[in-house]
């Protein structure tokens, strides 16, 4: 650990020998299309598919009384009065089935599917698709606001609210405003994105009547959630059903949850006992995938005359779309900002309310640091207003505030492990100083251009256990995760983990893991996962928990391998247990005499080929499993960004022309994957901050259906990174590493907005809202209305 070394999946995936969903080809293999809703809210009136089954190529066409699927539900468990509950129908439309009134579903987004398609090939779906008749009852579109009062996008929540949960409501905030040197306020907005992977979501589902299961094939970071979902809604066995994963052309959080296509292609697969693939385009992708941040906030803050704040006073409004996701809930945005607010900073009375509002846009679903790039936003903004206001330099305000003091507990009632806060700010500033961006910020405005510096401080809560999970209260609490290795008679060995690498280097860094607690070489290593059978259960990978809980897991049971190889080894060389230990070169070894040693190879020969010489207490062949949950509120990563922008005068665009990132993830197991993860979370975070935004017509029709029109950022527009790790290793998981994946994200669009504002100084022009546009800096550098 510790080392970059060559990654494991490099030559499979850049040699072109990655197998992901859509190489998957089976004999007879039908392909899936939906015909989707054309309008934004309304009642499908009329479903018409017998032009369509009559299209060439089409073999069979579903709606949704043909299927008659039950809803996926995600709850809480929370009173009626916090948290409205909704179903997600596989298809919409009237159902035999399913709903208590026996009425017909609503349509409540553009891109909800109402029937599937199933023919020869694509093409031939397509066709089909064309010809499927559809007529509606329209309704007004609800999108957005804090409410649109007499028109429902789920009756059991009239006012629009999924969610309204005030979490925290601690002694003392008004007297601190009443007491306060200054207070400030800020609202902050954040576009509506698309989390985006490179491969979009599918599936290949076949039903194999010989062995009666139904193996599913999809890109999912969560197979065993999959399993569960599908298989109580087609009502079938959970032992019936197989869920593996290929290759995963990443992932973001958007497939952290249960999508409905698969649900219903698997549906499909076992009704007509043919295979069955669908492969959504990327036209599907940007309108009718899970979407995110969508958010809100209205931040109050009081500060006294040292700068100290005293008090934090919150309103977050999340736009959650049409549904909840499962098993996260519309929740899953409002109570992260709700829980972890607060960020880095010593905040001695807090008061917040979080509300999940639904409207006629495609559902949220987690995406790539869930609410904390823009409760980040909002406290930071906080920052630098308070420090205009007080007259104190951002940086240092910051460092009067920033949490130096470990364990912390928080007014939040969290529990921040040891993190280089003030440490990462510092360095950072210095770096930046020290580069003499300062003087090239004030030589340019002597200039008559527009440069400016922004920073953002802040941590990353990673490796979610179970209780931090169940203080949402979630029904269905993700957490622990488990790990199975096994030693074969070559002394190789196949390690098992409830995680799921979409572009994280598990084969490589979980490999490292293996090798170092057992001594062996990292080839020697194989790591499976992404199969339903192979692994008991797993939470998959999401929130920064493949190495702090999957990791720790795998190395609990190497651990454990390695003792048992010690406690056969021992009773061979007729010594103690307690006098041989692992000899860190595939071998075990005799503490009193080194000369005596045994390798792993011998040890294996005889737990599998020669039995009858192991202990009588040790049963033969050689593996071990292993359990780890994080104990508590998790660990917290962090870092500060420093970032140098210009806006150009004649077209307002932005240009970044320093990066810096200084960061604490504890031990750092691959320092190139790290680096990786750093790396693609700020493009994700840039492109947030300065391009990409889903709009929506009036009517509830997505304006962007091509990257023709959601700007995604390229590779001109990111520009170079540099990345300095600090190292404060964390005490519970068992390598000392925290998580690394979201951070990048996570900082990217407060810094990139404060330098913003700090190019636009002079103008007395202040932008809280993301991504900026090209067209608003420009009004402010002409002195025009923002």
């Amino acid at each position: 650990m510790g080392a970059s070394v060559p990654r494991r999946e490099d030559p499979r995936l850049l040699g072109g020998r990655g197998r992901f969903v859509d190489d998957i080809v089976l004999p007879g293999m039908l392909h899936a299309g939906f015909v989707r809703s054309t309008v934004a809210h309304g009642l499908v009136s009329e479903l018409d598919l017998a032009a369509t089954r009559a299209t060439p190529g089409v073999v069979a066409a579903y709606d949704a009384a043909d299927l008659d699927l039950g809803d996926i539900v995600a709850l809480l468990d929370r009173p009626a009065a916090e948290f409205t509950p909704t179903a997600m129908p596989i298809l919409a439309g009237r159902r035999r089935s399913g709903r208590s009134d026996g009425g017909p579903d609503k349509v409540r987004f553009v891109g909800e599917p109402i029937g599937l398609v199933l023919g020869n090939d694509p093409y031939v779906v397509e066709d089909g698709i064309e010809a499927a008749r559809v007529s509606y009852e329209a309704f007004a579109a609800v999108l957005g606001g804090e409410g649109a009062a007499g028109v429902a996008v789920h009756e059991e929540a009239p006012d629009n609210v999924l969610l309204d949960v005030s979490m925290f409501d601690t002694p003392g905030v008004d007297e601190a405003f009443a007491a306060a040197g200054c207070t400030v306020e800020v609202v902050t907005r954040s576009a509506r994105q698309n989390a985006l992977p490179l491969e979009t979501r599918g599936v290949v589902a076949s039903w194999d009547a010989r062995d009666d299961q139904l193996l599913v094939q999809t890109c999912s970071q969560v197979p065993h959630q999959v399993r569960t979902v599908l298989a109580r809604s087609l009502g079938i066995p959970e032992r019936t059903v197989r869920v593996t994963v290929p290759d995963m052309g990443g992932g973001f959080g958007q497939k952290c949850v249960v999508g409905r296509e698969e649900i219903a292609v698997a549906a499909a697969a076992k009704r007509l006992d043919r295979p069955v693939k669908w492969i959504e385009d990327r036209r599907e992708a940007l309108t009718a995938g899970f979407l995110a941040r969508e958010q809100r906030y209205r931040t109050r803050a009081a500060f006294d005359a040292d700068g100290r704040i005293t008090a934090l006073d919150v309103d977050v409004v999340c736009d959650m779309g049409a549904y909840s996701c499962y098993p996260f809930t519309a929740g899953i945005e409002p109570l992260m900002a709700s829980a972890e607010m607060p960020s880095v900073y010593r905040v001695p009375a807090y008061r917040v309310r979080g509300r999940a509002l639904t409207t006629n846009k495609a559902p949220s679903a987690p995406y790539r640091g869930v609410s904390r790039p823009q409760y980040v936003t909002a406290i930071e903004r906080v920052m630098e207003k308070a420090a205009r206001e007080l007259g104190f330099d951002p940086v240092e305000l910051r460092r009067r505030n920033v949490i130096t003091e470990f364990p912390y507990l928080g007014i939040n009632d969290v529990t921040y492990d040891p993190g280089t806060y003030r440490e990462s700010l510092d360095l950072a500033e210095a770096t930046i100083r020290e580069e003499g961006w300062e003087r090239v910020r004030d030589e340019a405005a002597a200039d008559g251009r527009a440069v400016g510096i922004g920073y953002c401080c802040f941590s990353e809560r990673t490796g979610y256990g179970s209780e931090a999970f169940a203080k949402r209260r979630m029904t269905v609490v993700p957490g622990f995760d488990v790990s199975e290795i096994r030693m074969d008679t070559t002394g190789s060995v196949v390690v098992t983990s409830g995680t799921m690498n979409h572009g994280q280097s598990h084969e490589t860094t979980f490999a490292q893991i293996v090798a170092d607690r057992l001594g062996i070489d990292v080839e020697a290593v194989k790591l499976r996962q992404g199969d339903t059978e192979r692994i008991a259960y797993g939470w998959g990978t999401f929130a920064s928990r493949s190495v702090t809980i999957g990791g720790s897991a795998v190395a609990l049971a190497s651990e454990r391998l390695g003792e048992l190889l010690c406690r056969i080894a021992a009773h061979l060389l007729e010594t103690r247990p307690e006098n041989v230990a692992l000899d860190g070169d595939g071998g075990v070894v005799q503490l009193d005499d080194p000369s005596r040693r045994m390798d792993f190879t011998d040890i294996a020969d005889v737990a599998y080929l020669r039995a009858h010489l192991l202990p009588k207490d040790v049963e033969p062949t050689l593996s071990a499993t292993a359990s780890f949950d994080v104990p508590g509120d998790g660990t917290f990563s962090n870092a500060t960004h420093a970032v140098v922008v210009e806006a150009d005068r004649g077209t307002g665009a932005v240009r970044i022309l320093r990066y810096v990132c200084v960061e604490d993830c504890g031990v750092v197991i691959h320092p190139q994957v790290v680096d990786g993860q750093c790396r693609g979370g700020i493009a994700q975070g840039i492109a947030g901050a300065l391009f990409e935004e889903v709009t929506y017509a009036e009517n509830g029709e997505p304006s962007a259906a091509s990257f023709i029109d959601y700007l995604v950022p390229t590779a001109t527009e990111i520009p170079d990174v540099s990345i300095r790790h600090l190292e404060t290793p964390c005490a519970f998981t068992a390598n000392g590493a925290k998580g690394a994946g979201e951070g990048g994200t996570i900082g990217a669009p407060a810094a990139v907005l404060n330098a913003v504002n700090d190019a636009l100084r002079s103008t007395g022009v202040e932008l809280d809202a993301t991504p900026i546009h090209p067209q608003t800096v420009l009004a402010a550098l002409e002195g025009s209305d923002v």
